[in-house]
């Protein structure tokens, strides 16, 4: 774990243990990645970005649970699951998808099945 990761979460310590269970499943499943910390978000790239991790408002904050992490991925189709909060296409043919994550649990096979499918379309473009 990196002090810039750390300082990420400086203020949401809660939320580390649900990064820390994402990431180690990242680099366990999917080969060549690279991660940036950045203010805003944690971006996981091998070509190009593929997924991040943020604290992005998807829902009203009394609406949230006490501890969190927003995943974010890209594909070339809309996914359709109920555990999908937004989608949107802000290019012909890509489409961002934010999931609001607060158990480990929730980072699963069908969440790692999108993640490595969003790390192939990376790798593609």
């Amino acid at each position: 774990m990196t002090e810039d990761i750390l300082f990420f979460f400086d203020k949401r310590k809660d939320a580390l243990p649900l990064y820390e269970t994402l990431e180690s499943r990242i680099f366990r499943e999917i080969e060549n990645v690279r991660v940036k910390v950045q203010k805003s978000q944690i971006s996981f790239y091998n070509r190009h970005l593929f997924a991040c991790v943020s604290f992005a408002g998807l829902r009203k904050k009394k609406d949230c649970p006490e501890s969190y992490i927003v995943v974010t991925f890209g594909l070339d189709k809309r996914v359709e699951s109920p555990r999908i909060e937004a989608a949107s296409e802000p290019y012909p043919n890509r489409w961002t998808h934010h999931l609001l994550i607060s158990d480990a649990g929730e980072i699963d096979d069908e969440l790692m099945t999108w993640i490595k499918s969003a790390a192939d379309f990376s790798e593609k473009k």
